[in-house]
């Protein structure tokens, strides 16, 4: 119940602040969670016994998140600060994992942020077709993978999924996307549609796995409790946050976003 009552509570105001928000409030949400999921990753980091990225991981994110320009070179610095900030580390073998997570959660956590909001600066559909993949997606599978899941998708990383409730996502995902599509983005081909929808939900069930990656290898269940019945923002997002980029870059090579 409190799964769902949560979805219930999310889900209008979601909507609202993509399809409907102002600029300048959308870029808030964004950053309000972005740095959200950024303090869950960094939790994880520590439960590794690893040094968190700190503030200057954040400060890093935001100028990922907000730097007009979208290049190597930013990366770069990024990298050049990470390996900086190390030289403190003690002992001296934790340089390494230090700077990688690092690197790591500013790129896995911001950039897919980044992704979103030139989606939306596109067009609002595409962002929600994005995000919608997963919702759609991940209810499906949960229900389905409770009624009548038998096989174990990857038992090691996430035990209660199964192979029928990933199919059930896929499907309920490409239903979801062809729908979506052919009524708000119609001059997308349907072969097109159920690819593009395809490939954004496939991308969120390999972030969901590897979010499961680095919660069990740090031997948490939850990243936190924040959103009671889904655990923590980084736990209800982390099949976004692959399929943000996927999406973004199909549409790149489309041609369709800049």
């Amino acid at each position: 119940m409190k799964r769902v009552l949560t979805a219930l509570a999310l889900v209008p105001l979601a909507s609202y602040a993509i399809l409907w928000a102002p600029d300048w409030l959308f870029l808030i949400v964004t950053v309000l969670v972005a740095v959200a999921c950024f303090s869950e990753f960094s939790a994880i980091v520590a439960a590794h016994g690893f040094a968190r990225p700190g503030l200057a991981g954040y400060a890093a994110g935001l100028m990922l998140l907000v730097y007009p320009r979208s290049d190597a070179l930013l990366v770069t610095l990024i990298t050049v600060l990470a390996l900086s900030l190390a030289l403190r580390s003690d002992p001296l073998s934790c340089g390494l994992p230090a700077a990688a997570a690092f690197i790591l959660g500013v790129a896995y956590i911001f950039g897919p942020w980044r992704s979103a909001l030139a989606l939306r600066a596109a067009s609002p559909y595409w962002l929600f077709l994005a995000l919608g993949l997963n919702w759609v997606g991940d209810t499906v599978a949960y229900y389905v993978g409770r009624a009548i899941g038998r096989h174990r998708l990857a038992p090691r990383l996430s035990p209660s999924k199964s192979w029928e409730g990933s199919a059930a996502s896929l499907a309920a995902a490409m239903t979801f996307g062809f729908l979506w599509l052919g009524w708000l983005i119609p001059d997308v081909p349907p072969a097109l549609r159920l690819a593009i929808s395809a490939a954004g939900n496939v991308a969120g069930q390999i972030g969901d796995l590897a979010e499961s990656l680095l919660k069990r290898g740090a031997g948490m269940k939850d990243s936190s409790n924040r959103l009671p019945g889904h655990g923590g923002w980084l736990d209800r997002l982390d099949g976004s946050l692959f399929t943000l980029p996927v999406i973004h870059f199909t549409l790149i090579l489309l041609g369709r976003v800049a």
